[in-house]
């Protein structure tokens, strides 16, 4: 089996123009992201190991807030997640997969989790 390294954000929350439902348009909801990108690890980390030989993990927050584009409102859940893996994608050709987990927090009544999992590989 080959090694693998797992980057991973989790329990990141940001408002999301996001919904089909009319008391959802209009105005942002809050959605917990948890991302993981699976990257292949070099052969060995040592205490002095640069950032580079990796990557940095504030990429994964910034790939659901600030690199959502500003204004377009996600019909979808699932767009929402699939825009957070193309955008992983395109910084770092090192990236082999990425999950991406989307809990709509506005939906919840019984503190139940209402969401969706997209796992996204190269291709």
């Amino acid at each position: 089996m080959a090694d693998s390294l797992i980057l991973e954000i989790a329990d990141f929350v940001h408002m999301v123009h996001t919904g089909i439902y009319s008391e959802e348009t209009g105005k942002p909801q809050p959605l917990r992201f948890t991302i993981q990108v699976q990257m292949k690890p070099i052969e060995h980390y040592d205490a002095d190991t640069p950032l580079e030989a990796s990557k940095n993990y504030m990429d994964l927050k910034f790939a659901a807030s600030d690199a959502l584009p500003e204004g377009v409102h996600f019909k979808l859940i699932e767009a929402v997640a699939d825009h957070v893996c193309e955008t992983l994608f395109l910084q770092d050709d090192r990236v082999e997969a990425v999950t991406v987990k989307i809990v709509k927090l506005a939906l919840s009544v019984e503190q139940e989790q209402i969401g969706i999992t997209l796992r996204r590989e190269r291709r």
